[in-house]
């Protein structure tokens, strides 16, 4: 091989090597803007574009050039070299990269969902699923924390029916390095049910462990009336814009969850099928009764939807109703929803929040002479003590007016 030969290949080496260095470099901007358009918070964002550093540095360092970043490969000498066990911001990266037609696949990964788990773990996520009316999705995510716990468990050599608090503080501190304190708060969450139903459900340990299990904690001023005053709800109204695809997007769902009282994950999970603009009427399937309901649509509400339809939603294979803006245009999460609605009450209630609207909705049947009965259809509760709250409010608002007391 002559020199020149070996001169060009080293040049077009390089070439490459910054060429797949800028590549890389676009592609984490451009993830990192989307993660923000999608509503992440922004301790989500900082988190992630930490995690993708270090990748960096790790890439960098391998000379891996763009076609071998996104491997198994690759993914497994990282947390070997790094000792970290997971790096969802690198695995989140390939989806997006994959969603948006930059990577021919996503990044393999061993699915948490199809590993077996021992009978106990099961029998806990078939309860959750029917008792605690879990979603597919919600279960997917216990499932991988409980696949942790499981693969602690196992490498400790420790009986389930022989659990110390201090074995789970242990797991928990490793387990929940990574992750921001709203994830350990939700994480945390999640293995303090199991606890309490390997106590309560099973018998399986000799004490309740889950109380045990605390975080840090996070304080707030005292909780607010959770409704909407008559005056807040013209303020609402009133400052709902129509300027942008994403308020129009928003107005829609303000009206659904005013009129109809539906919550988030209700919303987000509405498709074209449910909705009869002829009839107006609105399907609803997915509740947490699995009782499906047919509910009238005021004509405030068709306006609103048909505005989005025809001037908004994007072409998508999608029957979702509600989707993203941005490509790959997928369906909205209930936390992308309640932020968009509780975004816009803000200027009429500051401590507000999506389901204040749900329960201002009950708060304006019952005053309409609609009986308790009535309300916990409407709303999909599954006992009518979740619906007796609601008459506590009315209570209040009845003692307000013939005491004059401050609620």
């Amino acid at each position: 091989m002559s020199k020149t030969t070996d001169k060009h290949q080293k040049l077009a080496a390089h070439h490459r090597k910054v060429a797949g260095h800028q590549q890389w470099q676009h592609a984490i901007e451009d993830y990192l803007q989307w993660m923000t358009s999608q509503t992440y918070s922004r301790r989500a964002v900082k988190n992630y574009k930490r995690q993708l550093n270090h990748v960096t540095r790790f890439i960098e360092h391998r000379k891996l050039g763009w076609h071998k970043i996104f491997t198994r490969h690759t993914l497994e000498s990282f947390q070997k070299h790094t000792g970290v066990r997971y790096v969802p911001a690198l695995t989140g990266l390939a989806r997006y990269l994959f969603a948006t037609g930059k990577i021919a696949q996503p990044l393999p990964q061993k699915n948490s969902c199809q590993v077996q788990l021992p009978k106990i773990y099961d029998d806990y996520l078939a309860y959750q699923q029917t008792h605690r009316h879990k979603t597919v999705r919600q279960t997917r995510r216990i499932k991988r924390v409980l696949k942790a716990f499981v693969d602690y468990l196992q490498t400790h050599h420790i009986d389930l029916s022989a659990l110390t608090i201090a074995q789970i503080d242990d797991f928990l501190a490793a387990f929940l390095a990574p992750f921001s304190p709203e994830t350990c708060n939700a994480y945390r969450s999640m293995i303090r049910q199991f606890l309490r139903y390997l106590y309560q459900q099973r018998q399986i340990t000799k004490t309740d462990l889950s109380p045990l299990i605390t975080g840090a904690h996070l304080f707030s001023r005292a909780k607010p009336p959770n409704f909407l005053r008559p005056h807040e709800v013209q303020k609402v109204f009133a400052e709902l814009k129509l300027s942008t695809p994403a308020d129009i997007r928003t107005y829609a769902m303000v009206h659904l969850a005013y009129m109809l009282g539906l919550r988030p994950q209700e919303i987000c999970s509405l498709t074209l099928d449910d909705i009869s603009f002829r009839r107006g009427e609105l399907k609803l399937e997915d509740r947490k009764t699995k009782k499906p309901i047919k509910l009238p649509l005021p004509k405030e509400v068709i306006k609103a939807i048909a505005a989005y339809l025809i001037g908004v939603r994007p072409q998508s294979k999608h029957r979702t109703l509600f989707l993203a803006l941005k490509a790959p245009y997928g369906p909205l999460t209930p936390g992308v929803v309640g932020y968009y609605v509780s975004n816009c009450m803000r200027q009429a209630a500051p401590c507000s929040s999506a389901y204040w609207l749900r329960h201002t909705y009950a708060q304006n049947l019952l005053e309409t002479g609609v009986s308790i009965y009535e309300i916990k259809e409407m709303l999909g509760h599954d006992s009518i003590e979740s619906t007796k709250k609601y008459l506590h409010i009315h209570i209040k608002l009845m003692r307000k007016v013939l005491f004059d007391e401050t609620i």
